[in-house]
């Protein structure tokens, strides 16, 4: 989505326009770039960690993932941009549940119309692929099978 500069707001952060309702904030101060950056680091040495234990069980392999994914969490909450997006998650969650869903009856009916279509537009094209195969290779290269 284009977005266009605005002021600076005064807190390190400089406020990007878009083209929604809400701003948009990059990482400015030095303290949170170095924040992100470590728990970036955290959740790849979580994951380098699984895989480097793969002669350990199961259970600390996980550990290893789980503890430096809390870790890169921990990290990033103590952030602006890390309580932003915890922010934006909570904002998305309540935008859910504003949601009206259809019934099951109706989602049942347009699933089955979906892969209904799905399964005709398959055989269709299965049929043409079959049809110009005839076409090219036996009608005018005469490559017989």
């Amino acid at each position: 989505m284009p977005s266009v500069p605005a002021t600076d707001s005064g807190a390190g952060h400089r406020k990007l326009k878009s083209m929604s309702n809400h701003s948009v904030q990059t990482v400015r101060t030095t303290s949170d770039k170095i924040k992100v950056g470590l728990a970036v680091l955290a959740a790849i040495a979580g994951v380098v960690g699984f895989y480097f234990l793969s002669d350990k069980t199961g259970f600390i392999r996980v550990a290893a993932l789980a503890a430096g994914l809390l870790v890169a969490i921990a990290l990033a909450w103590t952030s602006t941009s890390g309580r932003g997006f915890i922010d934006f998650a909570r904002e998305s969650i309540r935008e859910t549940k504003k949601v009206v869903w259809p019934p099951r009856k109706n989602a049942l009916q347009v699933t089955a119309v979906v892969f209904a279509f799905v399964v005709i537009m398959a055989m269709f094209l299965w049929g043409t692929d079959k049809l110009l195969e005839f076409v090219f290779y036996d009608l005018i290269l005469g490559w017989k099978k």
